[in-house]
């Protein structure tokens, strides 16, 4: 059975982009658009991995990760934030909500998945 991932981003763009290579890759995705539609649609799924951009309308990537961690069954989901925040200070908030990389937009897609890879 393929792997499940997440992507959360308001851009339909980067998230088709990132879909269509974790899908040539073998992976499993699941889709949505902002920090409060990834919880939604994050309950009652079991997601291996979750990728998510920092600046999104409604809930950041940074308060949504904390939010995800505060249930037992998600706590250790692995989280790649891919987004084009590049600074130290933002890197360190995320690495204390929980999050286990940090990818910078532009990216290449070979980047992408070899941090997916080194964390499912």
């Amino acid at each position: 059975m393929a792997k499940s991932i997440m992507i959360v981003d308001d851009s339909a763009v980067i998230r088709q982009t990132v879909s269509i290579a974790l899908k040539q890759a073998g992976y499993s995705v699941l889709e949505a658009n902002d920090g409060c539609d990834g919880l939604k649609k994050l309950e009652g799924q079991k997601v291996n991995l979750i990728i998510s951009d920092v600046n999104m309308p409604n809930m950041d990537g940074i308060t949504m990760v904390q939010e995800i961690k505060k249930f037992p069954e998600h706590r250790f989901t692995p989280v790649i934030m891919l987004t084009t925040e590049s600074q130290e200070s933002m890197k360190q908030k995320g690495k204390e909500a929980g999050v286990r990389a940090w990818v910078v937009k532009p990216f290449q897609p070979t980047q992408m998945l070899d941090a997916v890879a080194k964390l499912t």
